[in-house]
């Protein structure tokens, strides 16, 4: 099992950037998929960005060009770097971890953080 703690969340105005960033304790996320999720109120929980063990990215469109993920194997850290930002991208967001291939779909991660509350004001 993995313990995931992300941070960086907060409150910015339309164009403005946060990096959030997950820290991983239990294991290493180079055995693992790990992906980015948001959830705004009274919305499903959303795909955002994943990256595997080897490197691999897949974003969701809406976020191409705007956000990007990064690893720090070091401090078992993998970072997303929220950048043009939208009052569409306003929602809580989580990172997760899966074993499985990669996959768009929450019900496929296994392990999961508290969630870091992104808010962008128009």
């Amino acid at each position: 099992q993995v313990q995931l703690v992300e941070s960086g969340g907060g409150l910015v105005q339309v164009g403005g950037s946060l990096r959030l960033s997950c820290v991983a304790s239990g294991r290493t996320f180079s055995r693992y998929i790990t992906g980015w999720f948001r959830q705004a109120p009274g919305k499903e929980r959303e795909f955002v960005v994943a990256i595997s063990s080897s490197g691999d990215i897949y974003y969701t469109d809406s976020v191409k060009g705007r956000f990007t993920i990064s690893t720090d194997n070091a401090k078992n850290t993998v970072y997303l770097q929220l950048n043009s930002l939208k009052p569409e991208d306003t929602a809580l967001y989580y990172c997760a971890v899966s074993t499985s291939p990669y996959s768009t779909d929450w019900h496929s991660y296994s392990d999961w953080g508290q969630g870091t509350q992104v808010t962008v004001s128009s």
